[in-house]
């Protein structure tokens, strides 16, 4: 209530603007970030991270970049994180068996496979599909092309048709 108006904060600050982005790097999302007393509605923050001419721009562009960079290294946090892999049951006479906790591990595959489609869209460059543009010349191609070689079609005009 900085105004003395009732409800978010809507003027830009440096400080907010600092504050929110610090959040970003370290990972937390702008809807969790903004869900907060005292801070902005995301379609504000969203509104200031439009205007490229905004000094804001450039540091929310930077703090997401690297709050996603910090995501990709916890990918391995989460994929070698196995202490709910195996949970302990006991039969009817009281023995006890480890059994493969699969929700656990469906969890884990989840979260690992969401993050992966995140990165692979918000740092195409670094995490997208490589995707490795080939080209074969077919046979009627090369029979083209070594005919034209040859001047086997220099007697054709235009439309196909020959002199």
């Amino acid at each position: 209530m900085a105004n003395g108006k009732p409800g978010r904060p809507s003027k830009y600050s440096r400080e907010l603007a600092d504050a929110i982005c610090l959040r970003l790097s370290n990972g937390e999302t702008l809807t969790s970030i903004c869900s907060e007393q005292g801070m902005p509605h995301v379609s504000t923050v969203i509104k200031w991270a439009l205007d490229e001419k905004s000094e804001f721009y450039q540091q929310y562009s930077r703090a997401r970049e690297i709050g996603y960079l910090k995501m990709a290294d916890e990918l391995l946090d989460v994929a070698d994180d196995g202490r709910n892999d195996w949970m302990i049951r006991k039969t009817k006479s009281g023995d006890e068996f480890e059994i493969v906790n699969k929700e656990a591990v469906d969890r884990s595959k989840l979260r690992v496979d969401t993050r992966k489609w995140l990165l692979s869209k918000a740092l195409p460059k670094v995490y997208g599909d490589k995707i490795e543009a080939t080209h074969e010349a077919g046979d009627s191609f090369r029979k083209l092309w070594e005919a034209l070689g040859s001047g086997a079609l220099d007697g054709l005009k235009t439309g196909g048709k020959a002199k």
